[in-house]
């Protein structure tokens, strides 16, 4: 397989986790956001979008980072990254819709571009929009991690699943535009235990090989 993705992008990174706690093997190539390499013809042939990650599996091409991380869990159940029962299923999905839909999409890079170069928001008006966003829902996300009395040391239950996926480069992203994480204690200790366990370390932005060395 081969994983086309860019180090500081989320979406690439929740896809990085899922690939390495199943165990799975992929190649990596790096597509400069920074330089809109996603928008050249060489890589929309690949995603109409131009958007990252896609990740090809053979001759098929798989796009949209949800759709991709419900693909590796069904072709590789290994390692499963969804709970056995129906409810608990439900509970993961709905945690990693809450970033997934309703963080994520709205902090995107392309927005912060439109912000900045089309409406010619401030840098310091931007960073408050990325806090506004990222504060309501963590907010939201932290009561339901603190309602679960049976929640381990994960997002669900006693294992790393998709939740965790999507929570830990999200929190990546709420300390890149200087957000106050201390009023979200689960969070916290989600992510914390998360760094600890190799496929989430080898995962992160500045292990990748088109991270800045310096």
């Amino acid at each position: 397989m081969t994983l086309y993705g860019y180090f500081r992008s989320s979406t690439a990174y929740r896809t990085r986790i899922a690939l390495n706690l199943k165990g799975l093997n992929y190649e990596d190539v790096a597509i400069n956001l920074a330089q809109d390499e996603q928008l050249e013809a060489a890589f929309k042939a690949l995603n109409p979008q131009g958007l990252v990650p896609v990740l090809q599996a053979d001759d098929l091409l798989l796009y949209q980072s949800p759709a991709i991380l419900e693909w590796l869990e069904e072709t590789y159940p290994e390692h499963a990254l969804l709970p056995n029962d129906v409810t608990g299923r439900m509970h993961v999905r709905a945690l990693s819709a809450m970033i997934g839909c309703d963080i994520h999409p709205i902090n995107n890079r392309r927005i912060l571009q439109y912000l900045r170069n089309e409406l010619s928001v401030e840098d310091e008006d931007v960073i408050a929009w990325c806090n506004r966003w990222i504060t309501d829902g963590f907010l939201a996300l932290e009561t339901r991690l603190a309602a679960d009395k049976n929640r381990g040391n994960y997002c669900y239950g006693d294992r790393p699943t998709l939740a965790d996926c999507y929570l830990i480069p999200q929190v990546a992203s709420a300390r890149r535009f200087k957000v106050d994480l201390t009023a979200y204690p689960n969070i916290m200790a989600i992510d914390t235990h998360c760094q600890t366990i190799q496929a989430f370390m080898d995962a992160a932005p500045m292990m990748q090989p088109d991270a800045p060395k310096n």
